[in-house]
């Protein structure tokens, strides 16, 4: 066990020298440190000497094998005289425990947030992990304000591979807690799903959906009570937002969306990767055997010669006749569908003249040189510069029934069953 004290300007590992406390809990430190091997700032996340070394080292392996834009990522572990440590991305932005400290966030931001949560909860749901402990404290911000999911300690992989908790066994905060979590039955996709419709509601309302001062009590009623619906608490919530936040609170996960990605897809948005293009030209549909017209441009000169070879060898050195044709469009002349974004390219008008000799076979049989000719005319297609993104809700509802209760707005209880740990709260 080790018993080292560390102070601002102490040097970890021979490497990381620390700037400023940033957060401490019964879990670990964190510090604002300077990695002088790299020229960076990190977030030195040091494990207290009581804290479990396995969940420590667990929550490592688990942020270094995602990365997304909203998920926080680890640089480097290692086990120094000061102890365990992590280094992990510094984000400057703070929690959004620290934003909900002024009450309920505006709609545009309570939808620009959630679709930064969502995208990292369908990326760790995508590679079998549940976070298990989403709450404000552990939702990060960077330097241009990108949500970005922390502190992974409770994470369990799809196969259960490295779990210290058995059924029965009660971890998360009571506050954010879902009810098959609160039951002591094992965490799915869309338990994280109801955590993050607590968070929903919290942004929206500025209060949570269940307050009581016994951190059991709270466990007690997010595993018995419905939650109320959050149009009733604040009646100017978008329709969509708030049909989505009362689904993600439902009480049976099968009631509520699956995991992240569905999250994702109600608020409207395309997974991180999966770019979204918008035609505002009509496109040629090519058919399914037409060549790709990158392929057929920069490498025409290659086709003629392969065709040309394959033909001589099949013994039809006789009579070449080689064209490509494809429908015509019926979009404006040039312009061409890739799947992707529309490119502005111009290309010059050539042509493929291919002759051959007479060929002379046994006897006096002779055929007669012929010429084919290919010609591809310019292309030209445009793309859109870039615009700014303006988010709008989707129409998604969720048949859902709720009650009316209006929530107390007491500061809730935070005390936990279980310790945490926070990637800036420790």
């Amino acid at each position: 066990m080790h018993t080292v004290v560390v102070t601002p300007g102490d040097e970890v590992a021979g490497r990381y020298r620390l700037e400023e406390l940033a957060g401490r809990g019964p879990m670990s430190e964190v510090w604002r440190a300077h990695d002088a091997t790299l020229d960076r700032t990190v977030a030195l996340k040091i494990l207290a000497p009581t804290a479990d070394l396995e969940r420590f080292r667990r929550e490592a392996r688990a942020v270094a094998s995602l990365g997304h834009e909203n998920v926080m990522r680890v640089y480097d572990y290692g086990e120094a005289e000061a102890g365990p440590y992590m280094a992990l991305e510094w984000l400057p932005g703070g929690t959004l425990e620290e934003r909900l400290g002024g009450g309920a966030l505006d709609p545009g931001e309570v939808g620009r947030i959630a679709v930064g949560i969502a995208a990292g909860l369908a990326h760790l749901h995508e590679r079998g992990f549940v976070h298990r402990d989403l709450k404000p404290a552990n939702v990060l911000f960077d330097a241009e304000g990108r949500p970005k999911l922390a502190d992974f300690g409770l994470a369990r992989g799809a196969a259960g591979a490295g779990t210290l908790t058995e059924a029965g066994t009660v971890l998360g905060t009571a506050a954010y807690i879902s009810p098959e979590q609160a039951g002591g039955e094992p965490a799915t996709p869309a338990s994280d799903v109801y955590s993050l419709g607590v968070l929903l509601f919290r942004m929206l309302t500025g209060a949570l959906p269940f307050v009581a001062d016994d951190a059991l009590a709270l466990v007690d009623m997010h595993r018995t009570q419905p939650a109320p619906a959050v149009e009733t608490v604040n009646p100017a919530v978008p329709p969509a937002l708030a049909s989505l936040t009362n689904a993600a609170l439902a009480k049976d996960p099968a009631d509520r969306p699956a995991d992240g990605a569905a999250v994702l897809a109600a608020l409207g948005a395309a997974p991180v990767g999966a770019a979204a293009t918008t035609d505002t030209e009509a496109t040629t549909v090519l058919p399914a055997v037409a060549l790709d017209e990158e392929v057929v441009h920069t490498s025409r000169r290659g086709a003629v010669a392969i065709a040309v070879a394959l033909l001589l060898l099949a013994g039809l050195g006789g009579v070449l006749a080689w064209a490509v044709t494809r429908p015509a469009p019926t979009a404006p002349a040039g312009v061409v569908s890739t799947g992707r974004k529309h490119t502005s390219r111009t290309r010059p008008t050539t042509s493929v003249t291919s002759t051959h000799a007479p060929t002379t076979t046994a006897g006096t049989s002779t055929h007669a040189p012929t010429t084919t000719a290919h010609t591809s005319t310019a292309q030209t297609t445009t793309q859109s510069p870039p615009t700014t993104q303006t988010y709008t809700w989707p129409t998604t509802t969720y048949p859902t029934t709720v009650p009316t209760t209006v929530p107390t707005t007491t500061a809730p209880a935070t005390t936990t069953t279980a310790s945490m740990s926070g990637a800036t709260t420790a």
